[in-house]
């Protein structure tokens, strides 16, 4: 496996655990992702490896959801988590992120936190490069508003 492709399996579980928001089913997703991309055929075209993670990843998340069942919330907290602590810090940042659409949340995640290039963002969601510069400004000037109402 290159090591561009090794460098890119950390953002791929960032993103699977945005999606399912579970660590495990994060880290099989992600493995996942790598064994399908590395048995198909398309692994030849090394131009787009990053858009194609993605496809993939995202799809095996959507399956996921599909075959997940409804299951009881877990009132066990891990000692070494302090809930208070994260709930303050984060408590404007989150309300202001979650009162975004599901797609701008994603698309933050994606440029930000995995710092995917504006045009591999482009190419996965099928605009131009510019479209995607704008959109995720207005994204950015949605979000600063927020922080300021």
């Amino acid at each position: 496996m290159s090591e561009e492709i090794k460098e890119q399996y950390e953002k791929i579980f960032r993103y699977c655990f945005f999606k399912v928001h579970d660590r495990e089913a994060a880290e099989d997703i992600t493995q996942e992702t790598f064994l399908r991309f590395l048995e198909s055929p398309n692994y030849t075209d090394m131009n787009k490896e990053l858009r194609y993670l993605y496809t993939i990843a995202g799809n095996l998340c959507a399956d996921h959801f599909r075959k997940r069942q409804a299951e009881e919330l877990s009132e066990n907290i891990p000692d070494d988590y302090d809930l208070e602590d994260c709930i303050l810090t984060n408590a404007a940042l989150g309300s202001a992120i979650k009162s975004l659409p599901q797609e701008d949340r994603e698309l933050v995640v994606l440029r930000y936190i995995n710092d995917v290039p504006v045009s591999v963002l482009a190419e996965l969601y099928g605009i131009s490069r510019f479209k995607m510069g704008r959109r995720i400004k207005c994204i950015l000037d949605d979000l600063r508003k927020s922080f300021k109402g």
